[in-house]
């Protein structure tokens, strides 16, 4: 099988990190891991922030246009090296997909989506152009596979057929966070004798990008449920970096000396963070679907979050951590306080999460749930 990727919102390619750089990586992984044939067809961002028509009308032209130029690319091939499926990861009003459709119906090949939304109130809002071509492509397509339970009642109204939209739960490759979580009390040393920490405080930690939107929100809402608990004997390790990172640290001023910014921290090194910490905690507005949840919990950490966007579908409320109220400083501060009371349960949850993890969230399975799908498609 051969499958023409492409990803809209951010390619794959990206050289700047972010959840949907990391779960384009993690879709076309699954897939090759199946043994197929995964072909990046073009790095074209459509992504308008703004909400500027000319704008809009300019990427949706320069899509078509490449659109066309890819066809007559891929109709040059013998007919065995044309793609069977084209698959477009993350479709929504500000980031439409303006090359797929076309290539997919002059090939005769299905057409599917990974990770669609879609809200009603947006149909007069800045972004029409790209809101009614997103009902245009779900009218046609042929599935949509969603990773977030909340996107469903949007989506499958535009759908030919409602059983075209299929859910599978986010996933990842947990092995280098599985194996961190095997030597989680020397890296919580290592991470001791690093920052000169006291040993005896639990040891928080928060891993998100520094922009504007829900990423500040969310950081705002961070800082002022910390305050709330400033009694309390923490400390908070914060992972990541944006261009609002000054903006981020000027938030949690009254609370500097306990809390130590680590910058950008990928790969090993990161697992080794999450392993290291007593608790992960992020307020997560608007998250979807929760890529950083899903890797704490791999690591053998307990969570905190919030019940909003796509983080109750990999939390377990009371089993694998604690879920807040959507926007709820005092709610949130609640639960962390909660389990910072009561250290016994925090572990007793990252075990919980641990097992979890491997046994519903793990890019293996994704991958056969995946090609079982596609397979479908073509018989």
């Amino acid at each position: 099988m051969k499958v023409a990727f492409y990803a809209p919102m951010k390619s794959p390619r990206s050289p700047t990190p972010s959840g949907d750089r990391l779960i384009g990586r993690l879709l076309i992984r699954a897939l090759v891991n199946q043994n197929i044939d995964v072909e990046l067809m073009s790095q074209f961002r459509a992504y308008n922030r703004d909400g500027n028509n000319i704008h809009q009308q300019r990427l949706q032209s320069v899509g078509q246009k490449l659109a066309g130029r890819l066809l007559r690319q891929i109709m040059k091939r013998p007919p065995a090296d044309r793609p069977d499926i084209w698959f477009t990861y993350h479709l929504y009003h500000k980031a439409p997909d303006w090359i797929g459709p076309k290539i997919a119906r002059a090939l005769n090949i299905p057409y599917v989506v990974a990770e669609a939304s879609f809200a009603l109130k947006q149909t007069n809002g800045p972004w029409r152009l790209g809101h009614d071509a997103v009902r245009r492509i779900l009218a046609e397509t042929d599935l949509v596979i969603g990773f977030n339970s909340q996107d469903r009642p949007g989506v499958t109204p535009c759908l030919a057929q409602p059983e075209r939209y299929q859910y599978i739960p986010p996933f990842l490759d947990a092995a280098r966070f599985q194996a961190a979580a095997l030597d989680s009390k020397r890296y919580r040393q290592e991470a001791i004798n690093q920052l000169d920490l006291d040993a005896s405080a639990p040891l928080l930690l928060t891993v998100a990008m520094m922009r504007e939107g829900d990423k500040v929100e969310s950081y705002q809402v961070l800082a002022k449920s910390l305050a709330l608990i400033s009694e309390l004997p923490w400390q908070l390790l914060v992972v990541g970096t944006g261009p609002a990172r000054e903006k981020v640290q000027s938030m949690f001023s009254s609370l500097s000396e306990r809390i130590y910014w680590m910058g950008e921290v990928q790969g090993e090194r990161l697992a080794e963070y999450y392993a290291a910490a007593d608790l992960f905690i992020w307020p997560a507005v608007k998250e979807s679907p929760g890529m950083c949840f899903l890797e704490a919990q791999a690591a053998g950490t307990a969570v905190v979050g919030s019940n909003g966007g796509g983080v109750p579908d990999v939390v377990l409320h009371g089993k694998t951590g604690l879920l807040s109220r959507h926007l709820d400083e005092k709610d949130f501060a609640r639960q962390v306080r909660l389990l910072l009371l009561d250290k016994n349960r925090m572990a007793l949850m990252g075990e919980s999460a641990t097992l979890h993890i491997a046994r519903n969230h793990r890019i293996e399975v994704a991958g056969l749930r995946l090609e079982r799908l596609l397979r479908g498609l073509l018989h």
